[in-house]
């Protein structure tokens, strides 16, 4: 397998927002996006009781994009317009398809508030077409019992398809473009393969431990987290130098102006005006607080 060249390594840094700290890999002054994924956010691991809860995000609607998180530890609570309500799990994965318009909520459980616990996870936003973004809105979550895994051959690497396809095993994820979302456990000295389309932009992010990527460069905790690859192989390679935990992205780039403000992601600044004064109209639905 020829192995994609690796366009750069960048550092997972800090960013405030209101209350909460986390790690923002990207958008940054170097990386605006990975087409098609907008942004990628790390946060935690945040120790949760009754005296400290920062992670506490109240009703907010979002438009145009798919919010996707996979939790790492923890639980939290789920809540949206369309009347779902969950509890999401360590390892498990909610995929939002925002669409036209969703009003959710999400937070640690009032259970690990109680009780006291460590809650850590990725937020990760997916752009959808123009033609999808007024599509309706979904949602789904997936146990993390219920998916798809593949061992390396040496036994020490167990890689978790979240959505797409490797070696004909796919993911539980329905999605509405061409993505692969790959939540990969590698023990140290574990190696691992993964073949993909060089139709695909690409991506691997460290959330914990060290790595050796395409046997030339080092993914390691709190140093480099984030690594992009070029279109110009077949895959790329892994071996663990410690025990580590990575997210591998890959998705067909959809090639379209892309327009934010704050929870929307549109194609236009009229788009925009639009979405704002849509939620405030309530036309994403509503959700009480809870």
């Amino acid at each position: 397998m020829k192995l994609n060249t690796i366009k750069r390594a960048g550092k997972s840094h800090f960013v405030n927002m209101g209350p909460i700290r986390l790690r923002q890999p990207f958008p940054t002054q170097h990386i605006e996006m990975i087409d098609p994924f907008i942004l990628l956010h790390h946060y935690g691991p945040y120790d949760i009781s009754e005296t400290n809860n920062p992670f506490d995000l109240g009703p907010h609607p979002h438009r145009g994009f798919e919010p996707v998180t996979f939790l790492v530890q923890g639980e939290q609570l789920h809540r949206d317009s369309l009347g779902n309500e969950s509890i999401v799990e360590a390892g498990d994965v909610q995929w939002t398809t925002a669409g036209r318009g969703i009003v959710h909520a999400e937070g640690p459980t009032k259970a690990l508030v109680k009780k006291g616990g460590t809650i850590e996870g990725i937020q990760l936003w997916l752009n959808l077409p123009a033609e999808k973004k007024m599509m309706p809105a979904n949602y789904q979550h997936e146990k993390s019992e219920d998916f798809n895994a593949i061992t390396s051959d040496d036994g020490n690497v167990t890689l978790k398809i979240i959505a797409g396809v490797l070696h004909n095993q796919y993911g539980k994820i329905a999605t509405q473009t061409a993505v692969n979302a790959f939540m990969i456990d590698a023990k140290a000295n574990g190696e691992i393969s993964i073949p993909y389309s060089n139709t695909h932009q690409s991506m691997l992010y460290l959330l914990s431990g060290k790595v050796i990527v395409n046997n030339v460069e080092a993914l390691e905790f709190d140093k480099n987290q984030l690594m992009e690859f070029q279109q110009d192989g077949e895959g790329i390679k892994i071996k663990a130098e410690s025990d580590s935990k990575l997210l591998f992205l890959s998705g067909e780039p959809i090639n379209e102006t892309v327009a934010t403000y704050g929870p929307y992601v549109m194609n236009s600044q009229t788009e925009l005006l639009e979405a704002m004064r849509d939620y405030q109209m309530g036309k994403m639905g509503f959700l009480p607080a809870n």
